[in-house]
Parts: structure tokens; sequence; C-alpha cells
């Protein structure tokens, strides 16, 4: 990918956040994450119905990594089943711990694949991944 082309998508997720609203909804499930050792602390609240992620909103401070990581998440999980989120998050991962992983499921997520590269940067893209799967998880064991 363009390195301009890579600069710019984070950049417009990270000033431009897609879904980054407080939910009073007590539909939503609720799943904190956060990196100690930075800033990063973010709320995720996920809405699934039938299996089915209808709604991802978020709230809180994070750094342009994080940020624009969680937007473009969202964006990738709205309107899939637990198991395509499952195996996205799992494409995701393994693309930022340089294992093989389908770039085509990714879609913006791409954005990231070199995000090895700054091991300390890998935590930031990786968070909102870490609170979507204890959630998804929690959904999955009532």
């Amino acid at each position: 990918m363009d390195e301009n082309l890579r600069r710019e998508i984070i950049l417009d997720h990270y000033q431009n956040p897609k879904n980054k609203e407080s939910v009073e909804d007590t539909r939503y499930q609720k799943i904190n994450s956060n990196n100690e050792s930075c800033i990063d602390n973010i709320d995720i609240y996920v809405l699934i119905e039938e299996g089915i992620i209808k709604d991802i909103k978020f709230q809180g401070e994070a750094c342009a990594i994080s940020t624009s990581s969680t937007s473009i998440m969202i964006t990738n999980l709205i309107g899939k089943t637990i198991e395509e989120a499952k195996e996205y998050i799992q494409n995701f991962e393994a693309m930022v711990n340089e294992k093989e992983y389908n770039e085509e499921l990714l879609k913006e997520g791409i954005v990231y694949n070199e995000i090895y590269k700054q091991s300390n940067r890998k935590t930031c893209a990786l968070l909102p991944y870490i609170g979507i799967k204890k959630l998804i998880d929690q959904y999955e064991t009532k």
C-alpha cells in the first residue's frame, strides 16, 4: 500500500472516527479496553442480536493508531455474524503479528500491515480487538 494513502486513511479515521458516540441503550454490551502504559482507554459498546453484530459504538481517549484502528474495526464488523467477526479478528491479529492472513478480508484494516515494524504500536492497533474478543467470548458463554 502506498504510504501516503496509508497515512490518509489512518488520519481520516482518527479525525473523523466512525461511531464514536455515547450509548444509553441497555441492549448494548460494554467492554473496556485500555493500555496501561499510555493514555489509550476506550469503552466499546456492541449490539448483538441473533448472532449478528448489529451495531458497535465507542467512547474514550486514545492515540491516532488506537482510535483509527477502532473506527476501521467497527466499519468492518457491523453486520457480520459472530463467526465472520472472529475470522476478521483472527486475520487482523495474524497480520499484525507477521503471520499468514487474508488481505482481502481486512479491507481498510490492511493499513496496519507494517505496524509490526514499530512493536510498541502493535498494542495500539490491537487494543479494540482485545476488547471485542472479550465481549464476543462473554456473549458466547451466555
